[in-house]
């Protein structure tokens, strides 16, 4: 995990999902340290330094090349900030590599920006012709291409559905399976049309039917789910007395097991069984947090109408004990 921070990019338009949300969360006034998981354009991680000079960042992201656009748009804070080239599920081990014990607040908006969207190259959207890329990351494990490429019709229709939600997942899945022994799919608009031409009823449907594929695809090249609870919990660990955790979904994926792990934190035990504590001691968890949030926050009409891609987003947040 390098430390790094350059200028080099001309800045992007970008527009933060619950800005001011976000910062009435965290209250940064009181300053301290600060964790951004993700990011991202930089949009959260300026605001939380412009709110006040006693306010410290390390901001972690894999994504290298939104992250040095980031960092040119946060420069002239760059003596109260520290950027780390990793994956936020890494926080114990980044934290203490940077010698930070405890942190006032953590924030982690786990969307996908629309740059990134916007980015052919990238791979993550079916609007314009790419490779089938995906990666946060683009130099860690394998594209969306070598999984679908790869994968028996039965895990990929898992795949598909598991992450999608997508109840035509086994037709599509045959559909792939049959056209890659033709030759590989290897673009964003040959998989997009593939999708199409197996989902029944194309041109009447509200969105467009390669979009739980195209999601559940990313979802699985970036392990978006993987670990969620596990670093709900160890966030809470760093945080200062009275210190924040502030999550962004933007599916509901994402939110169950965002909600789900920080009423655990709080006590509130929905299941008999937990990844984390032996069935004797399911019913005798000590809150680590108050909810601070005990519905999510989503963004205004007003909003909405400004970034239509706010629409989706969810805020939860939760107060250290």
């Amino acid at each position: 995990m390098k430390t790094v921070f350059e200028n080099q990019i001309q800045l992007p338009t970008h527009v933060p999902v619950l800005l001011e949300e976000v910062l009435t969360a965290l209250g940064p006034e009181r300053g301290g340290w600060f964790v951004d998981g993700t990011l991202g354009l930089g949009g959260h991680t300026e605001a939380l330094l412009r709110s006040s000079p006693a306010v410290r960042v390390l901001a972690i992201d894999r994504d290298q090349e939104a992250a040095a656009q980031a960092l040119e748009r946060i420069a002239p804070f760059r003596d109260r900030v520290r950027y780390v080239h990793a994956d936020y599920r890494q926080l114990p081990q980044i934290l203490q590599e940077q010698g930070i014990s405890s942190v006032a607040g953590i924030l982690a908006d786990l969307g996908i920006s629309s740059w990134q969207l916007g980015k052919p190259d990238r791979g993550f959207s079916f609007q314009t012709a790419g490779p089938l890329d995906m990666r946060m990351d683009p130099s860690q494990g394998p594209t969306a291409a070598d999984l679908v490429n790869s994968l028996a019709a039965e895990d990929l229709a898992n795949v598909i559905f598991d992450y999608g939600e997508e109840r035509a997942s086994r037709r599509i899945a045959r559909r792939i399976v049959d056209a890659r022994t033709k030759q590989p799919i290897e673009t964003t608009d040959q998989l997009a049309d593939l999708i199409r031409k197996a989902v029944p009823g194309f041109g009447k449907q509200r969105i467009d039917p390669a979009t739980r594929t195209f999601q559940a695809l990313r979802i699985a090249v970036n392990r978006e789910l993987d670990d969620l609870d596990l670093f709900v919990s160890q966030a809470i660990e760093y945080l200062e007395p009275a210190g924040r955790l502030a999550i962004i979904t933007f599916h509901s994926l994402e939110d169950r097991l965002i909600k789900h792990a920080m009423r655990q934190a709080a006590g509130i035990v929905e299941t008999t069984e937990s990844r984390y504590l032996p069935p004797s001691l399911q019913h005798q968890i000590k809150p680590r947090v108050t909810l601070v949030t005990r519905k999510p926050i989503i963004a205004t009409e007003a909003e909405i109408d400004r970034n239509p891609r706010a629409r989706s987003a969810k805020l939860r947040v939760c107060e250290k004990i």
